[in-house]
């Protein structure tokens, strides 16, 4: 049995993992921290999990919480992982950060979009934490960045038409939505039930937004080239949920069909993406409360230019559900182990 420990489990990324874990067959939680509700029933912070998870929460140093667990779950924000990642792994726990601090293979670019690196000796040992793309790697690494959720929907929505040079990677132009979970739990002004119902607004437009050098590391890697792209953020107001609208320059003559078979035959092996076929396209109430990525297509003739749809749960398949499937990679496990979620609907 796998024992885990959540570093950071009050917010929404938290929870949802120990959602998700409570109930996996091969691991066991056997910590989880807060500071602010130390002391306090996981159940009465989070009534849902009532039944489920008996634990209380726990201000723990890393150090005392290394002999207990064979995986480290760091669900802090960016800047707080790189301080403990380095006392996991020098007592040989595997680490999964959910945080952007390893996401980023170079400190300099880390630093111009976050803050100074203080761990940069551990960049090199992270790996980054799309199973998709990543599996080999993932399975034999010690260190893994969990990838941001915009960029997930984005990379796993662009990844067999960049690979296959099917599409001109300096055409790619991107308007994503998400639902408020995405801020976090903090009480914040801009996430307050007044500001978001019936809105629906762009922010961190203009090329401003942290997941933009996440997304163009990942891109120029799949391209081969330096990939530079337009990318807008919406907030929705629903409480979970992305869908990810990406345009793009086709660099050949396409279908419709011919788009569909190159996607299924890429993900193939990957048991959490979904293809829509011709005429249906993505919406968040189907993934809703589940690991999966839906991919859809519409190819506008009349300017000749392909539209990539890609929904997932931004809390799931952006977040702690792709934290555990790393994790079933990391220990040899089937990738699905404890992902067999059926998602919510209505």
């Amino acid at each position: 049995m796998i024992k885990a420990v959540i570093y950071g489990a009050s917010g929404y990324t938290g929870q949802e993992l120990i959602r998700l874990l409570s109930r996996h067959p091969a691991c066991e939680i056997i910590a989880v921290t807060s500071r602010r509700y130390e002391g306090q029933k996981v159940a009465d912070l989070f009534p849902h999990l009532q039944g489920q998870c008996n634990l209380s929460f726990v201000h723990a140093t890393p150090d005392e919480l290394a002999c207990l667990c064979d995986v480290a779950f760091l669900a802090v924000p960016h800047g707080i992982s790189m301080t403990v990642a380095g006392i996991f792994l020098e007592r040989g726990v595997k680490v999964i950060d959910l945080s952007a601090d390893f996401r980023i293979q170079r400190a300099d670019i880390y630093e111009a979009w976050y803050q100074v690196h203080q761990a940069t000796d551990l960049l090199p040992q992270a790996v980054y934490g799309l199973p998709e793309i990543y599996r080999e790697q993932i399975k034999s690494s010690r260190l893994v960045a969990n990838p941001g959720c915009y960029p997930t929907s984005i990379i796993l929505g662009l990844a067999p038409l960049l690979k296959g040079k099917w599409v001109d990677p300096h055409s790619i132009i991107i308007d994503s939505k998400s639902g408020v979970s995405g801020a976090g739990r903090e009480p914040i002004v801009s996430s307050l039930f007044c500001e978001v119902g019936e809105a629906f607004k762009a922010y961190k437009a203009g090329g401003t937004h942290r997941h933009i050098p996440e997304i163009e590391q990942e891109l120029s890697a799949l391209a081969g080239e330096v990939v530079r792209v337009t990318f807008t953020p919406h907030l929705l107001p629903v409480s979970r949920g992305i869908l990810s609208t990406i345009y793009l320059q086709p660099a050949k003559k396409i279908s419709t069909e011919d788009i569909v078979s190159l996607y299924r035959e890429f993900y193939q092996n990957a048991p959490f993406i979904r293809i829509c076929p011709s005429n249906r396209w993505p919406n968040i109430s189907a993934v809703r409360g589940s690991n999966f990525c839906d991919v859809g297509f519409s190819l506008d003739r009349r300017l000749n230019r392909l539209i990539v749809f890609a929904a997932i749960d931004n809390l799931i398949k952006g977040a702690s559900g792709q934290a555990v499937q790393n994790m079933n990679l990391m220990f040899d496990l089937e990738e699905k182990t404890g992902l067999d979620l059926v998602p919510l609907y209505p």
